[in-house]
């Protein structure tokens, strides 16, 4: 089959931004992504189901004014009038309230979704002649998909793309016959679900697609939708879903073969493996059984000529539990049942088909890789173990990487994608081509000659061209094997993409310790670098921050804190605090505090800009430093929060004075000062912590002049692109604040109320008062003063450090940090 032409990426369009800082209109929709013809400002997508809805959704996210159709419903409605908007236009408002209603949200915020309209297929289908993209959405059935598209068809522009989200239908099937200059618009595009928060886009063109087609979608569907976009050829269920539908079923099968229990598959293919949480039953649940059933149907029926059919055979206890209606979550059962009682699961006996309790997995091979933190070691270690769970382990990895390794050409270009589009969709951390390699291709040999496996076209020639992995470092970049010229080819570098890793290969780091880097970005631009586990601040990170503030005074013009891990900063290090309570340190308990507090007004009222670059989770003191840069570049996914309250604690490090200290900001002159204080309260005593970036602007924690940033991968230029703007106006940043007005005893009586309300209606122990107290006392100005006062960012920060080491000395504190540490999550004793 000829290969499939690969389009440049290097195509300008603007940078997903948001806020008033001259970054980007308000808006999210300040991204218009141009290809030769085609240029995509509004989308409509054809079905307002689970996908589509949720599919709108994200549009909406990133500020794309959205059309959303779908049937008039079949039954007339009892109220109103049978043939008013409302009622024909039903289908299609219930899957815009679902996207709403979702959980996790759907939306950053849920005023974005006034940018979709509604309509149906009757009386508004002639509405997407405005629209530059039609989204094919409605049920995985061709009869249904061939005759909406015919319908839609008359109605289009000359210039719209059309696609289809099918996870598996051909492309080429669902339009054979339609119009030639239609089919050369036409294309898949298979979001994987839920559209917000998974990161691959598949995009599968026909033998027809226009290139500019493609090009023109993958730049909009990377750019303004952040996602992951992989090339893929129209064969049944395309990249992802082909490889990961074998890979469950292989589980599915082995289960029974090795004699494994429900609990024990989800311990062994979780993230001891590489995989997410949810493993490999959680996982079918949240799916559906009948999801599962389809897809394999799907698969048997269109494999049937290359004979890989037989492996899309569901196991009969897979089938007995469908006839049962034992779906999952849809059904409320599944492999597992929630019982009566708060954290009570049931796992399904598959020898009885009944539910009993859930037990833990006794698989000492498991608990003696914990300690390994590289997944492919770990890997190797769980294939050589010599029990039953390595021979687990042998024959999943043997059957897998086969089957990803035989059907990539057929599928995909190229091995990249073909990892890719398993760690973007399916969340592994090792992708199948990187696991062989971890393995060692000869390992991996002695694997598929074990399960009696045929030789791989593939390998042998990887091994004919005197190559032995399939990933490699070519003129110190990294390269993969072409299996179409048998030789490596670079992996082409992001455009606008900073890489501290590939910084500091090239000797741009000036400092280190273990727990942070400072790192030069290039063009009079410094980074701190957070590296310590769930890059919690310890004394290394704040040691870190003051050497990059006194390098940034004396060499350069900016400074940017941010890195490449997994998120932001997970806040204080608890670890060091309890054993210093323990010890009964008070002084290096006070001294840690104050040191921290320094760092963050060093950080606010630096002579040259500090731009903070937050992502995923930013914590307690991760959100504290945040609130002191001189501006934030956020990522769209940004959960922040000041949750100190989880641990029997309250912000110490600034983040209780600068959260009053804009709220009293924005007090109206004459205004009452209350309802200002009452949702800081609130917001701090209760942890909330935002569901977005843009949600993180509502709760305070960003300001109107703080941008957004679509693209994570981007981020940190846009953060260095904002520190050198900034750097140009000439900073003048002031001194600290004298003049913060606080309420004194009538502030901190409302606030007093409002816990004895909050307890009465048993929202809060007694233990959370005690700590709302202290907070209510640091946000009144002490509780002493007989009226509203105006006081220094110094007094505040006193009273914060006094309250803070207060609660350390609570016996209910230290047990609520002890807990946090072992679980991971809160205690409210």
């Amino acid at each position: 089959m000829p290969r499939k032409q690969h389009f440049s990426h290097s195509h300008p369009a603007r940078d997903c931004l948001q806020g008033s800082s001259g970054f980007g209109r308000r808006s999210y929709a300040i991204l218009i992504v141009k290809s030769i013809v085609h240029e995509i400002r509004k989308v409509a997508v054809l079905g307002a189901g689970t996908m589509g809805s949720l599919i709108g959704a994200h549009l909406a996210n990133a500020g794309v004014p959205c059309l959303l159709l779908d049937r008039v419903p079949d039954e007339p409605r009892q109220e109103g009038k049978p043939g008013d908007a409302g009622h024909r236009n039903r289908l299609a408002a219930a899957g815009l309230d679902g996207a709403l209603k979702t959980r996790p949200p759907a939306f950053f915020v849920p005023e974005s979704a006034r940018l979709i309209s509604i309509g149906n297929f009757e009386d508004d289908l002639c509405r997407i002649r405005e629209c530059d993209w039609v989204i094919e959405a409605v049920v995985e059935d061709l009869g249904a998909k061939r005759a909406l598209l015919s319908r839609a068809q008359p109605h289009l522009s000359s210039e719209t793309i059309v696609s289809s989200n099918t996870s598996g239908i051909s492309l080429a099937t669902i339009v054979e016959g339609f119009d030639p200059d239609f089919r050369r618009r036409w294309l898949g595009t298979h979001f994987f679900n839920p559209p917000r928060y998974m990161k691959l886009l598949e995009i599968i063109p026909t033998t027809e697609t226009l290139p500019g087609v493609v090009e023109a979608v993958s730049k909009f569907g990377e750019e303004a939708l952040a996602k992951g976009v992989v090339l893929a050829k129209d064969r049944p269920n395309f990249i992802a879903n082909r490889i990961g539908t074998f890979f469950t079923m292989s589980v599915l099968k082995l289960m029974q073969e090795e004699g494994f229990s429900v609990e024990e598959i989800d311990a062994l293919t979780g993230p001891v493996m590489g995989l997410p949480r949810s493993a490999t039953f959680r996982t079918l649940d949240l799916v559906g059984l009948d999801v599962l059933a389809h897809v394999v149907t799907n698969l048997r029926k269109s494999l049937k000529e290359d004979g890989s059919a037989a492996v899309f055979e569901l196991p009969e206890y897979v089938v007995r539990m469908i006839q049962l209606n034992l779906l999952g979550e849809k059904t409320r059962q599944g492999f597992y049942r929630k019982g009566s009682k708060e954290g009570e699961i049931f796992s399904l006996d598959l020898g009885t088909f009944q539910y009993r309790a859930r037990a833990k997995p006794n698989l000492p091979s498991l608990d003696r890789v914990k300690s390994i933190d590289d997944v492919r070691e770990r890997i190797r270690a769980l294939a050589g173990s010599p029990d039953k769970v390595g021979r687990f382990y042998q024959r999943l990895l043997g059957k897998t990487l086969h089957y990803a390794a035989a059907c990539a050409p057929d599928i995909s270009d190229d091995v990249l994608s073909v990892d890719r589009a398993m760690k973007w969709g399916f969340n592994w951390e090792c992708a199948p081509f990187e696991l062989i390699d971890a393995l060692g291709i000869e390992k991996a040999q002695e694997l598929w000659n074990n399960e009696r496996l045929p030789v791989l076209p593939l390998v042998e020639k990887l091994r004919s061209s005197g190559n032995g992995s399939f990933y490699a470092e070519r003129n110190g970049k990294p390269a993969y094997f072409d299996f179409i010229t048998a030789n490596y080819r670079t992996v082409e570098e992001r455009q606008g993409v900073i890489a501290l890793s590939a910084l500091k290969a090239a000797g741009r780091e000036l400092k280190k310790n273990a727990g942070a880097s400072l790192i030069d970005l290039g063009d009079g631009v410094l980074c701190v670098e957070f590296h310590s586990k769930m890059n919690v601040l310890g004394p290394d990170a704040i040691q870190m921050v003051h050497a990059g503030l006194k390098t940034l005074n004396d060499h350069y013009e900016a400074l940017v804190i941010g890195n490449d891990g997994a998120l932001f900063s997970a806040g204080a290090n608890l670890m060091l605090l309890l054993m210093a309570v323990e010890e009964g340190d008070w002084d290096e308990v006070h001294e840690a505090v104050r040191e921290f507090q320094n760092a963050n007004m060093a950080i606010k009222y630096a002579p040259k800009p500090v731009v903070a670059a937050p992502f995923g989770l930013a914590l307690g003191g991760g959100t504290e430093i945040s609130l002191h840069a001189s501006r934030v570049v956020a990522a769209a996914e940004t959960y922040m929060g000041l949750v100190e309250s989880g641990v029997g604690l309250i912000p110490a490090g600034g983040g209780s004075k600068e959260m009053l200290l804009r709220a009293m900001d924005a007090v109206p002159a004459d205004a009452d000062l209350f309802p200002y204080l009452k949702e800081v309260f609130i917001n701090i005593g209760m942890g909330k912590v935002s569901t977005s970036a843009e949600d993180a602007r509502k709760l305070g924690y960003l300001s109107s002049r703080d941008v957004v940033c679509m693209r994570r991968d981007k981020q940190l230029a846009l953060a260095k692109q904002l520190a050198l703007s900034l750097a140009q106006t000439g900073r003048r940043p002031g001194k600290p604040r004298e003049d913060i007005v606080v309420s004194g005893t009538a502030g901190f009586s409302k606030m007093q109320l409002a816990l004895h309300l909050m307890r009465r209606a048993g929202y809060v122990s007694d233990y959370d008062v005690l700590v709302g107290t202290h907070l209510a006392r640091v946000l009144s100005g002490g509780g002493e003063f007989t009226g509203p006062q105006r006081v220094s960012e110094q007094y505040l920060l006193d009273l914060e450090r006094e309250a803070f080491v207060s609660l350390c000395g609570e016996k209910k504190t230290r047990e609520r940090i002890q807990h946090m540490l072992k679980t991971g999550k809160p205690l409210r004793n």
